[in-house]
Protein backbone atom coordinates (compact mmCIF):
# COMPACT_ATOMS: atom_id res chain seq x y z
CA UNK A 1 0.00 0.00 0.00
CA UNK A 2 1.00 3.37 -0.27
CA UNK A 3 1.60 5.72 1.88
CA UNK A 4 -0.70 9.20 1.38
CA UNK A 5 1.76 11.80 2.14
CA UNK A 6 0.40 15.84 3.76
CA UNK A 7 0.33 17.32 0.15
CA UNK A 8 -1.94 14.39 -1.36
CA UNK A 9 -4.08 15.06 2.02
CA UNK A 10 -3.83 18.81 1.81
CA UNK A 11 -4.94 18.52 -2.15
CA UNK A 12 -8.32 16.55 -1.25
CA UNK A 13 -9.05 19.63 1.32
CA UNK A 14 -8.47 18.03 4.48
CA UNK A 15 -6.23 19.98 7.17
CA UNK A 16 -4.69 18.62 10.00
CA UNK A 17 -6.30 19.36 12.91
CA UNK A 18 -4.24 18.44 16.61
CA UNK A 19 -5.79 18.37 19.97
CA UNK A 20 -6.06 16.46 23.44
CA UNK A 21 -7.42 16.17 26.59
CA UNK A 22 -7.95 19.04 29.30
CA UNK A 23 -4.12 18.40 30.93
CA UNK A 24 -2.53 17.77 27.62
CA UNK A 25 -1.55 13.67 28.80
CA UNK A 26 -3.24 12.81 25.73
CA UNK A 27 -2.52 14.04 22.11
CA UNK A 28 -3.39 13.48 19.12
CA UNK A 29 -4.19 14.48 15.53
CA UNK A 30 -6.66 14.36 12.59
CA UNK A 31 -6.91 14.83 8.65
CA UNK A 32 -10.66 15.94 7.91
CA UNK A 33 -12.12 18.96 6.13
CA UNK A 34 -12.32 22.10 7.90
CA UNK A 35 -16.05 21.94 7.41
CA UNK A 36 -16.79 19.80 10.43
CA UNK A 37 -20.10 17.41 10.36
CA UNK A 38 -20.83 16.75 13.76
CA UNK A 39 -22.97 14.20 14.99
CA UNK A 40 -25.29 15.07 18.12
CA UNK A 41 -26.53 11.91 19.83
CA UNK A 42 -29.10 10.76 22.50
CA UNK A 43 -28.31 8.10 23.64
CA UNK A 44 -27.51 7.22 27.52
CA UNK A 45 -24.11 7.74 27.65
CA UNK A 46 -23.32 10.46 24.68
CA UNK A 47 -26.57 12.33 26.81
CA UNK A 48 -24.60 12.45 30.34
CA UNK A 49 -20.80 13.01 28.63
CA UNK A 50 -22.17 15.76 26.02
CA UNK A 51 -20.25 13.34 22.99
CA UNK A 52 -20.68 15.58 20.27
CA UNK A 53 -18.29 13.95 17.40
CA UNK A 54 -17.18 13.74 14.41
CA UNK A 55 -16.19 10.38 12.29
CA UNK A 56 -12.83 10.00 10.24
CA UNK A 57 -11.06 6.84 9.26
CA UNK A 58 -8.07 4.92 11.50
CA UNK A 59 -6.38 6.35 8.37
CA UNK A 60 -6.93 9.84 9.41
CA UNK A 61 -6.01 9.08 12.96
CA UNK A 62 -2.61 9.51 14.63
CA UNK A 63 -2.48 9.23 19.02
CA UNK A 64 0.61 11.02 19.33
CA UNK A 65 0.78 10.66 23.22
CA UNK A 66 -0.74 9.35 26.23
CA UNK A 67 -1.90 6.04 25.39
CA UNK A 68 -0.20 4.88 28.53
CA UNK A 69 -2.89 7.64 30.28
CA UNK A 70 -5.93 6.16 28.71
CA UNK A 71 -8.72 3.90 29.85
CA UNK A 72 -11.65 2.38 28.31
CA UNK A 73 -15.57 2.10 29.19
CA UNK A 74 -17.98 -0.23 27.45
CA UNK A 75 -21.30 -0.79 28.19
CA UNK A 76 -24.19 -2.96 26.36
CA UNK A 77 -23.16 -4.38 23.45
CA UNK A 78 -19.74 -3.74 24.20
CA UNK A 79 -19.36 -2.34 20.45
CA UNK A 80 -18.28 1.36 20.98
CA UNK A 81 -15.06 1.63 22.64
CA UNK A 82 -15.38 4.55 25.46
CA UNK A 83 -11.78 6.03 25.59
CA UNK A 84 -10.77 8.91 28.08
CA UNK A 85 -7.78 10.09 30.16
CA UNK A 86 -7.22 8.55 33.30
CA UNK A 87 -6.52 11.81 35.43
CA UNK A 88 -8.25 14.54 33.79
CA UNK A 89 -11.58 12.45 32.07
CA UNK A 90 -11.89 14.31 29.02
CA UNK A 91 -12.64 11.75 26.38
CA UNK A 92 -11.05 13.58 23.18
CA UNK A 93 -12.50 10.80 20.79
CA UNK A 94 -13.75 7.12 20.65
CA UNK A 95 -14.15 4.39 18.66
CA UNK A 96 -18.40 4.42 18.08
CA UNK A 97 -20.23 1.62 17.42
CA UNK A 98 -21.53 2.96 14.07
CA UNK A 99 -18.14 3.02 13.38
CA UNK A 100 -15.59 0.62 14.44
CA UNK A 101 -13.48 1.14 11.85
CA UNK A 102 -13.01 4.72 12.95
CA UNK A 103 -13.02 7.16 15.01
CA UNK A 104 -15.42 9.79 16.74
CA UNK A 105 -13.36 12.75 17.63
CA UNK A 106 -14.59 15.41 20.17
CA UNK A 107 -14.91 18.76 18.19
CA UNK A 108 -14.24 20.73 21.86
CA UNK A 109 -11.13 19.15 22.15
CA UNK A 110 -9.06 20.32 18.86
CA UNK A 111 -7.02 23.11 19.28
CA UNK A 112 -7.77 26.64 17.89
CA UNK A 113 -7.32 27.64 14.62
CA UNK A 114 -8.39 24.74 11.97
CA UNK A 115 -11.82 24.41 11.97
CA UNK A 116 -13.79 26.64 9.45
CA UNK A 117 -17.15 25.94 10.61
CA UNK A 118 -19.61 22.97 12.12
CA UNK A 119 -22.57 21.78 11.10
CA UNK A 120 -24.76 19.43 13.53
CA UNK A 121 -26.72 16.53 13.14
CA UNK A 122 -29.00 15.31 15.69
CA UNK A 123 -28.70 11.08 16.07
CA UNK A 124 -31.46 9.60 17.79
CA UNK A 125 -29.39 6.87 19.73
CA UNK A 126 -32.60 6.08 21.55
CA UNK A 127 -33.14 4.05 18.79
CA UNK A 128 -29.52 3.10 17.85
CA UNK A 129 -30.76 0.57 15.11
CA UNK A 130 -33.66 1.93 13.90
CA UNK A 131 -31.64 5.03 13.01
CA UNK A 132 -28.97 3.47 11.75
CA UNK A 133 -31.29 1.91 8.95
CA UNK A 134 -31.95 5.29 8.19
CA UNK A 135 -29.10 7.33 7.69
CA UNK A 136 -27.36 6.33 4.53
CA UNK A 137 -24.05 7.77 5.16
CA UNK A 138 -22.97 7.29 8.81
CA UNK A 139 -21.63 3.89 7.89
CA UNK A 140 -18.96 5.57 5.28
CA UNK A 141 -18.07 8.28 7.17
CA UNK A 142 -15.00 5.81 8.49
CA UNK A 143 -14.24 4.19 5.38
CA UNK A 144 -10.84 5.38 4.22
CA UNK A 145 -10.95 7.70 1.02
CA UNK A 146 -7.70 7.46 -0.42
CA UNK A 147 -5.34 4.24 0.27
CA UNK A 148 -2.55 4.61 3.06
Amino acid sequence: MACVTKDERESDGLVKHTGGCHRGAVRFEVWSAPDLHVFNCNCSICTKKQNRHFIVSKSQFTLLQGSDNMTTYTFNTHMAKHTFCKTCGVQSFYTPRSNPDGFGVAPHCLDTGTVRSVTVEDFCGQDWEESMQKHHTIRSMSKPTMDT
